[in-house]
C-alpha cells in the first residue's frame, strides 16, 4: 500500500478531438428540423402571396366583367334578403 503512495499523480485521460458519429435517429432528428424550419419560412411568405394573388384575379375578372366586388356583394345581399334589384 505504500508504495502506490509514492507513485505520484495520475496521468489525465486522452481527450477525444474527433466527435462520434450521429446515429441514424439523431440525423433523421436533424433532416425533419430543417424540413420543419423550411415549410414554416415558405407558409409565412407564400400564404399572403396567394390570398393577395387570388383577391387581384377576383378583381381583374370583376373589372373584366365590367363590375366590381362590392356590387356583387351588395348583389348577393339583396337575394339572401328577399329584396328586389332596383
Amino acid at each position: 500500500m505504500t508504495s502506490d503512495v509514492q507513485e505520484g499523480p495520475l496521468e489525465q485521460a486522452p481527450v477525444l478531438s474527433a466527435q462520434a458519429k450521429k446515429t441514424w435517429r439523431e440525423q433523421r432528428w436533424e433532416r425533419r428540423r430543417r424540413r420543419i424550419w423550411l415549410e414554416e419560412l415558405l407558409g409565412w411568405i407564400l400564404v399572403p402571396i396567394i390570398i393577395v394573388g387570388t383577391y387581384a384575379l377576383v378583381e381583374v375578372s370583376f373589372a373584366a366583367m365590367g363590375t366590381d366586388l362590392q356590387t356583387v356583394i351588395a348583389g348577393i345581399g339583396n337575394v339572401i334578403s328577399g329584396k328586389a334589384a332596383p
